[in-house]
């Protein structure tokens, strides 16, 4: 099956929660998964023929987490062309907020940049209209799969 990176940036915990969540979802659905921590990711640069999913809360001003900041910046720096890469952004957020989703919206805008082709569209997950992103995303992760298959198949 599909090898797929799960990478993610987090301020209180949701986030990383989230990810492990999708991790141990992903291995019951037959998929090689690798989750990226922090300190290891900062120079990971997505395989073309893997998947990568990214699940990043947003801080600030709409700004992405500290921890992930290196890792988003190093792909700016350094700017690979990655034409074949297919990618999914799970962007947490509070609609509160002028900024909501801020951080997936800057991690989707920057792999589109980089010529990575979304499987799906960015998925935003909204803290006013749930305390558990993680369910949210397991929902998300049926059709993501679907998706997937189908892209597999063809």
């Amino acid at each position: 099956m599909k090898k797929v990176n799960l990478v993610f940036g987090t301020v209180y915990g949701s986030a990383q929660f989230t990810a492990e969540t999708l991790e141990k979802e992903l291995q019951i659905l037959g998929y090689d998964v690798t989750l990226w921590q922090p300190d290891a990711v900062v120079n990971f640069i997505p395989p073309q023929d893997e998947l990568l999913i990214v699940i990043t809360s947003t801080t600030g001003q709409g700004d992405l987490p500290e921890d992930i900041q290196p890792w988003y910046h190093n792909l700016k720096t350094h700017s690979p062309y990655l034409p074949a890469l297919k990618y999914s952004v799970i962007a947490l957020g509070d609609s509160g907020y002028e900024t909501f989703c801020g951080a997936g919206k800057s991690v989707d805008a920057l792999l589109t940049e980089l010529g990575a082709k979304p499987l799906v569209e960015l998925f935003e997950i909204d803290a006013c209209d749930t305390m558990e992103p993680e369910v949210e995303a397991i929902k998300w992760l049926e059709r993501w799969n679907q998706v997937v298959k189908s892209e597999l198949a063809a």
